[in-house]
């Protein structure tokens, strides 16, 4: 069924009951669950479809705005689309700053109105990667190289700007030995490059590691595994 058939419907309902339902077609349209997804500052807006009938015919409006500023702004991009989702990466770099984005739909000529998100702050709420592991084998002995996640924006010379300037990072590294099945800590601290000695030869090992963000006393998830065996 069509949104044009839906909203039909609505108004048949109503002259044959003579009651108007609790919500009314263009409430009901009305963009549903708005919030931002954040990962490495990659600050996603998403939504779901109203509650009506919806068919591929429904289109979205996207805007934001930072909080106290009376003005909404549109998000170009996001204008009269398709898709339940609106990157507003660039609208929101100012990663201390609170958002909020909105949503509306139309869909057969009916305009729903307004769905706004919760404040959205990134420097708080963005999720963190795990950072990236590269093993080394050195004389018998791991060297753990660290890279933190890339994130989206770059200096002024073209680089990427690394989290290290957001937040204070520890990584901790991991070393499961592969016959005992054990796992053991290896290295806390603020260093990239880990030396990981005191290993017996023959042996099978693998490595994980993850970061912590101690003023928000947060986690990364851990990496992937990264095994070797020693000669």
């Amino acid at each position: 069924m069509t949104p044009k058939h839906c909203f039909l419907g609505f108004l048949i309902s109503f002259f044959l009951t003579g009651v108007v339902e609790t919500q009314s077609a263009p409430e009901s349209l009305k963009p549903q669950r708005v919030h931002f997804q954040s990962r490495n500052f990659h600050n996603i807006l998403h939504w779901q479809p109203g509650r009506a009938c919806t068919s591929n015919s429904s289109v979205y409006f996207v805007q934001y705005k930072i909080y106290g500023q009376r003005q909404w702004k549109n998000k170009e991009d996001c204008w009269g689309i398709l898709e339940f989702f609106c990157d507003l990466t660039n609208e929101t770099s100012e990663i201390q700053e609170p958002y909020y984005g909105r949503v509306r739909t139309t869909s057969a000529g009916i305009h729903s109105g307004w769905t706004m998100t919760q404040r959205f702050t990134p420097w708080w709420e963005t999720k963190i990667d795990p950072p990236v592991l590269n093993i080394t084998q050195v004389n018998g002995s791991l060297w753990a190289i660290l890279h933190a996640p890339s994130l989206p924006y770059r200096d002024q010379k073209g680089k990427n700007v690394s989290i290290e300037n957001y937040y204070e990072l520890v990584y901790r590294v991991f070393i499961i030995t592969n016959s005992l099945e054990k796992e053991q800590k290896v290295y806390e601290g603020a260093g990239r490059v880990v030396k990981i000695g005191t290993l017996a030869p023959h042996a099978g090992y693998c490595v994980v590691a993850e970061m912590y963000q101690p003023m928000l006393d947060r986690r990364s998830q851990r990496s992937k595994e990264q095994c070797v065996e020693l000669p």
